[in-house]
């Protein structure tokens, strides 16, 4: 307000408009326009304006509005435009479109806006509107090209609900299982390094390899069986046989759709224990739905860093001695479930 005097137009809106209304209420009552100048500290000019807006427009006409552009004023881009380029970027990828590569960046979408409007943009006034649509920039999320998300979408709403209300039928207890293999060679952690040169980790010809199955429970229950055989239906079949051994009701065993778990050698042995166990299958190509994927990378990531195994024996001890910590850490186990992808399996 520029009839203010001194260092009134630094005045906060909320200060400058209780003046207002002050200064007013003061004039109603009878005061003198220069007595509520002076007592108020403002132009008499000032004063003058405000009981004209005042006659005008009623108290609304001294209330405070919010200063620069509205929401939306002189933008480039109609609410429709933007509503359908915003919409664009969400359902598909910039090659769908007949642009480059497979990720968004505002350059691309840059020329998505050109392409479709003969609009140019620079990239910080791309940026601007994907602030205003609530887009941020994230990394996305791998699926294996395969997956039907059909399938996924009736795993999630129809297909697990339904097991874990038969599993409350039966009494019976739910868990979620995968197979992992661990190899000496495989490097874990990190080390520090000359910027811009990758360090060097050297190995030696003697390579081996471990594998462990195991399966875990919302409860915080975890089974495992560690093997150094290669993973088919006859070790699938042990481990199931371990599994049943621990439950005194049924169990129902989530997997994956691995040619094992569906063999004729692990339906005839399930067929002659169907009172202790009933196999339910995972949606093909469809890891992330299954938190004891989260388990196997665990292991990875807490396998020594400081002491590699010199042998098969070392390497199974040091799994086996994972896979028996975290036993002893149902709350670790029961995290798993936490991940959020698999959160699913939490929600009633």
């Amino acid at each position: 307000m520029s009839d203010l005097v001194g260092d009134a137009r630094t005045w906060s809106p909320g200060a400058q408009e209780a003046v207002r209304l002050l200064a007013v209420s003061a004039l109603a009552e009878g005061r003198d326009r220069a007595e509520v100048a002076s007592l108020f500290k403002v132009s008499a000019r000032a004063v003058d304006n405000w009981w004209a807006k005042w006659q005008a427009g009623g108290r609304d006409a001294l209330l405070s509005r919010p200063r620069g552009r509205r929401t939306g004023e002189h933008q480039v881009l109609s609410e429709t435009e933007q509503a359908a380029v915003r919409q664009a970027v969400l359902d598909h990828i910039p090659c769908d479109l007949g642009l480059s590569g497979q990720l968004w960046t505002r350059g691309l979408i840059g020329e998505l806006i050109f392409k479709l409007f003969r609009v140019r943009f620079t990239e910080p006034g791309v940026g601007k509107y994907l602030k205003r649509w609530g887009l941020t920039f994230q990394r996305p999320d791998k699926r294996a090209v395969k997956q039907g998300l059909e399938a996924v979408q009736i795993w999630r709403e129809e297909t697990w609900p339904a097991i874990r209300a038969k599993a409350k039928a039966d009494n019976g207890e739910v868990l979620f299982a995968d197979q992992v293999g661990v190899r000496s060679d495989q490097v874990t952690g990190r080390t520090w390094g000359a910027k811009g040169a990758s360090p060097v980790i050297r190995r030696t010809g003697n390579r081996f390899s471990v594998n462990a199955m195991s399966a875990i429970s919302t409860k915080g229950r975890m089974h495992f069986m560690v093997f150094t055989e290669s993973f088919d239906a006859k070790i699938m079949c042990r481990f199931l046989d371990r599994l049943v051994g621990h439950f005194d009701r049924k169990v129902h065993l989530i997997v994956d759709r691995h040619s094992a778990h569906r063999s004729k050698t692990v339906r005839t042995w399930l067929a002659d224990h169907k009172d202790q166990i009933e196999l339910h299958f995972l949606p093909s190509y469809s890891p992330e739905l299954n938190p004891d994927e989260l388990v196997n990378a665990d292991l990875k990531r807490s396998l020594p860093h400081t002491h590699r195994a010199r042998n098969q024996a070392e390497l199974a001890a040091e799994t086996r001695r994972f896979f028996h910590r975290r036993q002893r850490q149902p709350h670790i186990v029961r995290g798993y479930f936490g991940g959020r992808h698999v959160r699913y399996v939490l929600d009633e």
